[in-house]
């Protein structure tokens, strides 16, 4: 992880509510810690483990690791690139609808402005609403309904025009 996704990291747990994070990946453990109604102060650990214990355990995660790029990067090469590209703020599972029994939150086709809502994407048992960065009209969908997203995933095309 670099320093920006720390810091958005950081801001969207501020934004959650959550008064505290850990997350532990091959060689970095962050916990946050954000600020609580009796006025306690933020507090934010990043630690890098030695290179020595994250071998044994990036050993089995790496053959999967490059697989999740191939498969993102075909959007890129395309005719696509004109797009914009809502992206996954955080991990977790995505749902297109609301609730099971509710149209999904937008289509292929549909108009979008600043703010709304395009899809949820449940972490830690909270639901998060991912609003549009863009106004446009989706032109691709490119997750199904229930499925599992990473950070910074691809999740729609938009066109801007």
């Amino acid at each position: 992880m670099d320093i920006r996704e720390i810091q958005n990291l950081i801001k969207f747990v501020a934004k959650s509510g959550a008064t505290e994070v850990k997350l532990e990946m091959d060689d970095v453990k962050i916990t946050i810690k954000t600020t609580t109604e009796s006025g306690t102060p933020e507090t934010t650990y990043v630690q890098h483990l030695p290179v020595s214990q994250a071998l044994p355990q990036a050993s089995a995660p790496q053959p999967a690791a490059p697989t999740a790029p191939a498969v993102a990067e075909p959007v890129a090469t395309n005719d696509d690139d004109k797009y914009i590209t809502i992206k996954s703020p955080i991990i977790g599972t995505l749902y297109r609808k609301p609730s099971p029994d509710k149209a999904p939150f937008v289509e292929v086709g549909t108009s979008i402005s600043k703010g709304d809502v395009v899809c949820v994407i449940e972490a830690m048992k909270l639901f998060n609403e991912i609003e549009s960065e863009v106004s446009g009209k989706i032109v691709k969908v490119l997750v199904d309904d229930s499925s599992p997203v990473e950070f910074d995933q691809p999740l729609f095309l938009v066109d801007p025009s």
